[in-house]
């Protein structure tokens, strides 16, 4: 039986750490896109059109997201730790 949460821990683990990976590149891209299309010369007006509301919103969102996605994969990882050092204590 611990074998089954061991794997499930990491299963966990690993999708976390994941979606920690993919939410903090896709908005730095969108932030990396802003930067670029302000550097073309798009305007303010230009930003409030099209595609261009979502990139604006997404790293105000995606980035404090990630942050908390990294203290659950922290707690989760160390929660996995103390049982597993708990579980060989014994």
């Amino acid at each position: 039986m611990p074998e089954e949460s061991f794997v499930m821990s990491n299963r966990v683990e690993r999708v976390l750490a994941y979606m920690v990976a993919s939410i903090i590149v896709l908005s730095l891209a969108a932030f990396i896109a802003l930067i670029v299309g302000t550097a073309v010369g798009l305007e303010r007006d230009d930003f409030a059109q099209g595609i261009w509301p979502t990139i604006t919103i997404l790293p105000l969102i995606g980035l404090p997201i990630g942050f908390v996605l990294i203290i659950v994969l922290l707690v989760v990882s160390a929660v996995r730790r103390g049982r597993a050092a708990r579980d060989a204590g014994q």
